[in-house]
């Protein structure tokens, strides 16, 4: 087990390492932004595949009837968070969101399987990387963003996320392979 603080030793360091032509990465994480696709670019367009599940309901038709409703609370800001977190507004300004936008689009249609967790159950974030000569695990994150991979500094206190190595890390990445 290795732990990252994301301070003075960041995921995003280690990835970079990690992440080899021909891996298989599974995610499961609360959001998705086209920000850390670009921090990851060189090491992304050369894997095999990924897949992404979304660990609450995001890009689902919502089944309530609207008479129902006493409350709502709209899903739309992890949706949004595809552009972009808070932490990520200095990005933005450097006027490549269109270009970033459009790579990543090129990127995930020929790499990227999103799936979308519709029960009411809770689902911890991970992130997985098989390649031939290993497995790995980090956890736990939250979002794939420019934060949770240590490329930006978020409003937690802290940002620690753990590696694991196989065997420890084979029941979380089966986890994504389930049906």
């Amino acid at each position: 087990m290795e732990v990252f603080n994301n301070i003075t030793k960041i995921v995003k360091d280690d990835l970079t390492q990690v992440i080899m032509p021909e891996s298989r990465i599974s995610v499961a994480a609360a959001c998705f932004s086209i920000y850390a696709y670009k921090e990851l670019k060189a090491q992304l367009q050369k894997i095999d595949s990924m897949r992404f599940i979304f660990t609450s309901p995001t890009f689902v038709a919502e089944k309530s009837p609207k008479e129902k409703r006493e409350f709502y609370i709209p899903r739309l800001h992890r949706e949004r968070s595809l552009y972009g977190t808070e932490f990520e507004i200095k990005l933005r300004n450097e006027l490549t969101q269109k270009a970033i936008a459009r790579e990543c689009a090129d990127w995930i249609r020929k790499k990227v399987t999103f799936k979308s967790n519709s029960t009411n159950s809770e689902m911890s974030g991970f992130l997985n990387i098989q390649t031939n000569d290993q497995q790995l695990t980090y956890l736990p994150i939250k979002g794939f963003t420019t934060v949770d991979i240590g490329c930006e500094r978020g409003n937690d206190i802290y940002n620690m996320v753990n590696k694991f190595e196989a065997p420890f890390s084979s029941e979380l990445f089966n986890t994504l392979r389930r049906p």
